[in-house]
């Protein structure tokens, strides 16, 4: 494994960690932006694992996956679930509607987000 997937894992892991942290600290909003983070930077690895090239400095888990022409490997479950946490990216940096964000984001939601988070990145990590 080159040094850059080593890199962008070890951030995605470390942002993960993070999204427990606020899980457990019952600050919703950033679970949701930690678990984004964490995505964005496991597909960041994977990226550079399939195209030994640096990954697209952007953010949006959907352009990445299509760029990295992985995107169709994606069960319909885990499309749905990009989908679902690509706007938590920016709505927790710049909450437009925060108090309706925030009202969405319980306990409840905020585990499920976490437990599909890392069944996402344990995905890519074994295609790693």
């Amino acid at each position: 494994m080159n040094e850059k997937v080593q890199y962008w894992i070890e951030i995605s892991d470390y942002d993960l960690e993070t999204a427990e942290a606020m899980l457990r600290s019952k600050r919703y909003l950033y679970v949701g932006f930690m678990c984004h983070q964490s995505i964005e930077k496991i597909f960041k690895a994977y990226f550079s694992g399939l195209k030994s090239e640096t990954a697209p400095f952007s953010h949006s888990l959907s352009y990445l996956a299509k760029q990295g022409n992985f995107y169709n490997s994606f069960s319909e479950e885990q499309k749905d679930f990009i989908d679902q946490i690509e706007p938590l990216n920016i709505e927790a940096r710049y909450p437009s509607h925060k108090e309706r964000l925030l009202r969405s984001l319980t306990e409840v939601k905020c585990t499920e987000i976490l437990r599909k988070t890392k069944g996402l990145q344990q995905w890519i990590k074994a295609k790693l």
